[in-house]
């Protein structure tokens, strides 16, 4: 019995030590900001972030990583703000371009922030679920369509041909382009902060982010 209880013991701890390893391996490696501690660009961040309609907070997503370059974390909040809230696309088009950006940079904690904001702007579940498995979405609306071949031709070619411009002009304009490069070239700021700061995110059920075979 006494060997029996010392083995159980010996399980626990390392247990327990496996827990830490993992929790520490979770850190994001830009450790939280104190509120009391902020200098003044930091504040306005703060400030800034907390103002309806984002009602965010500095240590959140990537604006942790931000707040190291405040002057530049401060321009950066303008541009997202402008492309989450004032583009010409409808949010269900500007979030499947957010979760096109999180498939390309495989981003776990952008692609569950915009899941539930995508479905409720009224993208089809299963669109996210063919992107997250890395596969082309079956069954996209005529714009969506545009939008998706705009921005993966983008990513993949490094291009943009005649065709697919044409068809994105035909459905979004010339404002709606620029608004398109705006939302991915913000959220491709924002993958990449994510990912050098390590920013754990809990896989989403209904779409996993699937691992992509390169």
């Amino acid at each position: 019995m006494t060997h029996l209880i010392h083995r159980l013991a010996c399980l626990a701890g390392a247990a327990a030590l496996a827990a830490l390893s993992c929790t520490a391996q979770a850190e994001e490696r830009f450790s939280p900001l104190r509120l009391d501690q902020l200098s003044p660009e930091q504040q306005q961040m703060a400030v800034h972030l907390k103002t309806p309609p984002r009602n965010s907070a500095i240590n959140g997503g990537p604006f942790n990583a931000y707040a190291r370059s405040p002057g530049l974390g401060l321009l950066l909040l303008n541009v997202s703000d402008y492309v989450r809230f004032n583009s010409s696309l409808p949010p269900r088009l500007s979030e499947f371009a957010i979760m096109i950006g999180a498939r390309h940079w495989s981003v776990p904690y952008e692609w569950r922030a915009h899941y539930t904001l995508a479905v409720k702007g009224g993208l089809d579940r299963q669109i996210l679920t063919d992107l997250g498995a890395g596969n082309r979405p079956q069954n996209m609306k005529d714009d969506e369509t545009a939008l998706y071949d705009f921005v993966t031709e983008m990513y993949r070619d490094k291009n943009i041909s005649d065709a697919t411009f044409n068809a994105a002009l035909a459905k979004f304009g010339e404002r709606g382009i620029m608004d398109l490069i705006g939302i991915i070239g913000y959220y491709d700021i924002a993958s990449m902060a994510l990912i050098v700061q390590k920013t754990p995110a809990q896989p989403v059920e209904d779409a996993p982010l699937l691992p992509l075979t390169r």
